[in-house]
């Protein structure tokens, strides 16, 4: 029953999130949600890494630049395919994170937000000062759109398709991975270090393992923030954009799935409500835009104080309350 329930609700939200191209054609709302989308790829995997074994990171904003650039370069400076530019920018990040990771193994708590803190900022620098490949200050331009097949997805609705049809794949295979064995070897290391080690856990190869596949979510994340833009510039990638994204993972809670992919969709709206707003007043919009970074803090600071298990702990506690009740 759990199982068959499960499957309709995946199968209705994919209806939902395919029938959104056939209920507006509006260029902008199509272009606000390819980048909810997007940050719900980043945001799945930063949530195994935080959410579920513990580990902190300040510098995911890093590993998705790298695999933008990377992308970017392949496809407009090689002129190879995209799905090269893909698996390359995929595979950087995911080697960025092996390479960040394997050095901070020992290091717990803030001293390994800083060290990946220093990653941030040192990516950042070469993004700039790398013009040969990154074209510095000025940004990559003229990075084409994404072909498949040799189907060219050149309008708003079919990269929509193609970025949340690559978000839904990425949040079933997360999914399947927390509820699996080296989810609960997450949940053992998240608890205590000591503790999984005492349980046979190999923590050193879980953590690289964990920071490899989470760098490679952001680097794949980003070579379609790229390819749906057409332009990258260091200041997409900065340390302000990692803090952002750690915040919609404590807002949604650790521990979760669900929880965090919710807060990414909110919270990626907020600058964007009038999209989804009509008519909402020019003050209101240019306060969220400029203030979304102090929403984002006050949001964090109110979840801690009010819910400190975040939107996935409220969505426990009211299933909880939902089983209590038929078994009442």
């Amino acid at each position: 029953m759990k199982r068959s329930m499960g499957v309709a609700a995946w199968m209705a939200l994919v209806a939902v999130i395919g029938a959104v191209p056939l209920l507006t054609d509006d260029r902008y709302l199509l272009k606000v949600l390819v980048f909810v989308g997007i940050n719900v790829i980043i945001v799945s995997g930063l949530a195994l890494l935080f959410g579920y074994a513990g580990q902190i990171s300040l510098g995911h904003a890093a590993f998705v630049g790298i695999g933008a650039y990377a992308s970017a370069y392949v496809t407009s400076g090689l002129g190879l395919p995209w799905l090269v530019g893909v698996l390359a920018g995929t595979t950087l990040a995911a080697i960025g994170g092996l390479l960040l990771a394997m050095p901070s193994l020992r290091l717990r708590g803030h001293y390994l937000a800083m060290a990946t803190l220093g990653f941030n900022e040192i990516m950042y620098v070469i993004f700039r000062e790398a013009r040969a490949v990154t074209g510095g200050n000025d940004g990559l331009s003229g990075i084409p759109f994404p072909e498949v097949l040799g189907v060219r997805m050149d309008t708003p609705a079919s990269i929509y398709l193609l970025v949340w049809g690559t978000a839904l794949v990425v949040v079933f295979l997360v999914a399947n991975i927390v509820r699996g064995r080296p989810g609960r070897a997450m949940r053992g290391l998240h608890g205590s270090e000591i503790g999984a080690l005492a349980c046979g856990v190999d923590v050193a190869r879980l953590k690289i393992r964990t920071f490899a596949v989470s760098a490679g979510l952001a680097g794949l994340a980003g070579t379609l923030y790229a390819h749906a833009v057409g332009f990258v510039a260091p200041s997409t990638f900065s340390l302000e954009q990692s803090v952002v994204l750690l915040a919609i993972v404590v807002v949604g809670g650790t521990g979760s799935l669900a929880g965090p992919v919710i807060a990414s969709i909110a919270l990626t709206l907020l600058p964007y409500a009038d999209a989804l707003i009509p008519g909402l007043g020019k003050d209101v919009i240019a306060f969220l835009q400029d203030w979304e970074a102090d929403i984002y803090g006050i949001a964090m600071i109110v979840v801690v104080v009010l819910a400190p298990k975040g939107i996935g702990g409220l969505i426990r506690a009211a299933r909880s309350r939902s089983r209590a009740e038929e078994t009442g």
